[in-house]
C-alpha cells in the first residue's frame, strides 16, 4: 500500500509506543523515510505546523485531534487532516513491540479514499415540540422548554398537575391512538378521554370549588375515580360547556416536529427510537438529557442514505404468498414495511444500521454507505500490509463507532494497569498484536459475504464485538450469518473456529485465550462486488480451490442462502406455477418440452415455490453445490407431452390433461357436446370447436327466447 500521495506524522507519545520507521517505510512502500516523533503534541508541534502545506495528511494520534485541527485553522491551512489511533489500538498493549505489523495495516487502511458520496436523507424541525405524558411531569417541562422551542402538551392519565397562568401553548388532554413519524414529521392521533375539555375551559375554578370530592385539581381534569356522579361541576360550568361527561369526541390528529414522552412505556416500541423522538422514562436525569437533545434539533439535517434497494429480485412475496421476510424480521426501527410483492423502506426512518442488507439472501437490499466493496478494499489493504509486514494469524475484530471503539480503547489504556479487564498475570494486557480492530458503522451490517471475504484475505479469524446496545435481532442475525460462514469452512476442511461473537465484558480474556485457526495459505487478489451474490461466488471458488479438500457438495443449516430443490415427481403435474413465483430466475421452463429445469446457484432458497405449488410437491434443501453443475440447468422433473387430439399440437402434460378430465368428467357441465373432448383440446382449437358446434347450448335455451 502506497502513502505517496499522503504526509504521514507519526508520534511515540512520549516513548510509550514502539514504533520502527525503517520497518513501517518497507511494509507502506513509502519513497520518503518516516520520522518518529517523541512530542508532536507539544516541543515538536512545529513539525506538524510545517506539514500543513501539503494536501493530505494523516496524524497517528486521535487524543490530540482537537488540538492539531486548532492549529491547522489558525493557519488558514486547506489541508485535509485524517487522524488514527495507534495507541490504544496497537502499541500500548503487552505485545506492544511486536505490534509493527498491525500498525502497519492500521496506517495502509487509513491511507485509503474516503467512501463515495452517496444520496442523502433530509430532515427539517421547526421546532414544535409536544410533550405527552402525566399532567405534573409534561406541564413542569413544558415551562422549561417554552422559551426555546414551540411547545405543545399533551396530559395522559390521571395525575395532579397545575395549568400556567397565562395560554402560553396548548395543552389538551387525552389517549394517544397512534404516533408515527421522524424529525420534522410526526403525527400524533389521540382522542379525549376526560369530560373537561381544555380547549374550551377558562379556568375560572368555578368547578373546583362546585366538586365535593375534590375530583378536580388545576390541570383541570377530573378524577373519575373520586368522581361519584353528583355533576355539580356541570352546573357550575353552566354557558361555558366544558365539561360533558357524555361527550363523544372525534379522534383528533396534529403534526410535531418533535415529541419528548414522558410515558412510563414508550408509546413508540421499536429497539431504536426514530430521530427527534426521544422517551426518557420517569427519571428525571433522563429526562433531562433527552429534553436538551431535543432543544438541539432545530434547522435542517441529512445523513446518507444508508440502503439501497432492488425491487426486481426481491423474494419477499409473489402472488399473495409470502416467502422471504428477513429484512422485515430484523429491522429495528420499523423503517421497512411489505408492499405487496415487495418491500418498502422509509429512509427517514433507517438508522443505518445493515442489518436488513446483512440477512438479505439475494442481495435486493445493499449497504450502501460504505459498501460492502469498500468495506472489502479495507479488509484487503489492511490484511496484505500486516502479512507483508510480518504478520500471522490475524484476527479481525470488527466494533461500531460508538461504544465498540471505547471499549477496545479502554483495552489499551489499562494495558499494564489492570484497572479493567484483568489478564491472567493480574494486569490489563490491551490487544494482542495479531488482533487488528476494524471499524463498521453498525455491526449488524457484517453478512457472510464481508466474513468469507476476510478470510479469503488471509485472516485467521473475524471477531464481533457487542456492547450490549444491540437489538437482540441483529445478534441473532450476525450468529445466524456466522454459522452459514462456520459449516461452508468447516466443510471445505479448514479447521479451527473461524468466526464469534465477544462481549465487551470478556473481550480481553477472550482475545487472549483464542487460538489461531486455519486460512488460506495465499490471500486472494479480487475485490468484493456490490453484487451480494458476486461477492459470494468469488469468494466460495476461491476458497475451494485453497483448500486440501476437494469436495463438490456441503450440507448448510435451515435458512442459509444456498440449497437445492426435490420435486416429488408423483405429485407434481408440471403446472409450472412455481416458475412464476420464483424471482431469483432458479426453476425455468423448457420450450421444446414439459420440463421444469433448475439453476442451483440461483436459489437463495426463499421458499416461494414450495408455498406457490398446489400439488405441494416441492422441498428446500440448504446446501452448497461446487462446480460447474451448480450453474448448470438440471430437469427436476419431466412428464410425457399431450397432444392436441384436433391438430396434434403438443399443450400440456398427459397426467395433467387426464387429471383435468378426471375431475370434472362427472360433472353436468361436461356431459353434453362436446365439452369433454374440448379438455384434450389446445386453447385455439378448443375456441374453434365451441364456435362450429351446433349441439352447444346457449343462453336462450335457458330464457326460452328464439
Amino acid at each position: 500500500m502506497s502513502l505517496e500521495s499522503k504526509t504521514l506524522k507519526l508520534c511515540s507519545c512520549n516513548g510509550t509506543i514502539a514504533l520502527d520507521p525503517r520497518r513501517l517505510a518497507d511494509a507502506l512502500k513509502t519513497k520518503q523515510p518516516l520520522t518518529v516523533h517523541r512530542e508532536l503534541c507539544r516541543k515538536e508541534a512545529g513539525a506538524f505546523q510545517s506539514a500543513l502545506a501539503d494536501p493530505d495528511l494523516i496524524v497517528a494520534c486521535t487524543q490530540e485531534a482537537p488540538l492539531f485541527t486548532e492549529l491547522a485553522s489558525a493557519a488558514q491551512s486547506q489541508a485535509r487532516i485524517s487522524f488514527l489511533n495507534i495507541r490504544e489500538a496497537a502499541g500500548w498493549s503487552a505485545e506492544g513491540r511486536d505490534a509493527g505489523p498491525k500498525i502497519a495495516a492500521l496506517l495502509a487502511a487509513a491511507a485509503l479514499p474516503e467512501p463515495e458520496p452517496v444520496p442523502e436523507v433530509d430532515y427539517r424541525s421547526g421546532g414544535q415540540l409536544l410533550i405527552v405524558g402525566p399532567s405534573a411531569a409534561a406541564l413542569d417541562w413544558a415551562a422549561r422548554l417554552c422559551a426555546t422551542l414551540e411547545v405543545s402538551v399533551l396530559m395522559t392519565g390521571k395525575g395532579p398537575g397545575e395549568q400556567p397562568a397565562e395560554r402560553s401553548y396548548p395543552v389538551w388532554s387525552g389517549k394517544v391512538t397512534g404516533i408515527s413519524g421522524w424529525l420534522g414529521a410526526f403525527e400524533v392521533e389521540w382522542v379525549q378521554d376526560n369530560p373537561i375539555d381544555l380547549d374550551i375551559c377558562t379556568r375560572c375554578n368555578a368547578c373546583v370549588r362546585a366538586c365535593p370530592e375534590g375530583a378536580i385539581d388545576f390541570s383541570y381534569q377530573i378524577d373519575l375515580d373520586k368522581c361519584k356522579a353528583h355533576r355539580d361541576c356541570v352546573k357550575a360550568c353552566g354557558a361555558i360547556g366544558a365539561i360533558d361527561f357524555a361527550r363523544q369526541s372525534p379522534a383528533r390528529k396534529e403534526r410535531f416536529d418533535l415529541v419528548l414522552d414522558l410515558s412510563r412505556e414508550p408509546l413508540i416500541r421499536v429497539p431504536d427510537l426514530p430521530q427527534g423522538y426521544a422517551a426518557p422514562g420517569a427519571d428525571a436525569l433522563e429526562q433531562a438529557l433527552a429534553a436538551q437533545r431535543l432543544a438541539g434539533m432545530v434547522g435542517e439535517f441529512s445523513k446518507p442514505r444508508f440502503t439501497q434497494y432492488r425491487e426486481r429480485i426481491c423474494a419477499h412475496s409473489r402472488s399473495g404468498k409470502t416467502g422471504c421476510s428477513k429484512c422485515l424480521d430484523v429491522c429495528s426501527t420499523g423503517a421497512i414495511s411489505a408492499d405487496g410483492d415487495h418491500v418498502k423502506v422509509e429512509p427517514h426512518l433507517c438508522a443505518g444500521c445493515g442489518g436488513c442488507a446483512s440477512v438479505c439472501p439475494s442481495g435486493a437490499m445493499s449497504y450502501a454507505y460504505p459498501s460492502v466493496a469498500e468495506q472489502g478494499a479495507r479488509l484487503r489493504a489492511m490484511l496484505s500490509v500486516f502479512r507483508a509486514a510480518g504478520g500471522k494469524s490475524a484476527c479481525v475484530l470488527i466494533h461500531d463507532v460508538e461504544a465498540g471503539r471505547e471499549a477496545v480503547r479502554a483495552l489499551g489504556r489499562n494495558a499494564g494497569f489492570g484497572v479493567r479487564g484483568l489478564g491472567s498475570k493480574g494486569v490489563g494486557r490491551g490487544l494482542p498484536a495479531r488482533v487488528i480492530p476494524f471499524e463498521a458503522f453498525h455491526i449488524a451490517s457484517i453478512g457472510i459475504d464481508l466474513l468469507l471475504g476476510a478470510i479469503c484475505y488471509g485472516a485467521s479469524q473475524v471477531r464481533v464485538l457487542v456492547t450490549g446496545r444491540e437489538a437482540g435481532a441483529y445478534i441473532a442475525a450476525l450468529k445466524e450469518q456466522m454459522s452459514f460462514a462456520a459449516a461452508i469452512l468447516a466443510g471445505l476442511g479448514y479447521a479451527g473456529e473461524h468466526f464469534g461473537v465477544v462481549e465487551s465484558g470478556r473481550l480481553e480474556q477472550e482475545l487472549w485465550d483464542l487460538a489461531p485457526a486455519a486460512s488460506v495459505a495465499r490471500p486472494a487478489t479480487f475485490n468484493l462486488s456490490t453484487e451480494k451474490r458476486t461477492s459470494l461466488d468469488f469468494s466460495l471458488e476461491f476458497l475451494l480451490k485453497e483448500s486440501a479438500r476437494k469436495i463438490q457438495e456441503i450440507p448448510l443449516p435451515a435458512g442459509a442462502p444456498f440449497g437445492a430443490l426435490t420435486v416429488n415427481k408423483e405429485t407434481c403435474t408440471l403446472c409450472k406455477a412455481c416458475i412464476g413465483a420464483c424471482p431469483e430466475a432458479a426453476l425455468l421452463d423448457a420450450p421444446e418440452a414439459p420440463q421444469l429445469r433448475f439453476i442451483e446457484r440461483n436459489c437463495v432458497q426463499c421458499g416461494l415455490c414450495a408455498k406457490t405449488c398446489p400439488e405441494d410437491a416441492i422441498r428446500l434443501v440448504p446446501r452448497l453445490l461446487f462446480g460447474a453443475q451448480a450453474k448448470e440447468a438440471v430437469v427436476l422433473n419431466e412428464a410425457e407431452p399431450f397432444n392436441c387430439i384436433r391438430c396434434n399440437k403438443p399443450f400440456g402434460t398427459k397426467r395433467m390433461v387426464e387429471n383435468m378430465a378426471g375431475r370434472l368428467g362427472a360433472h353436468s357441465m361436461f356431459a353434453t357436446g362436446g365439452a369433454l373432448q374440448r379438455l384434450q383440446m389446445c386453447g385455439e382449437c378448443r375456441v374453434i370447436d365451441l364456435a362450429s358446434s351446433k349441439d352447444e347450448p346457449s343462453i336462450f335455451d335457458y330464457t326460452g327466447r328464439k
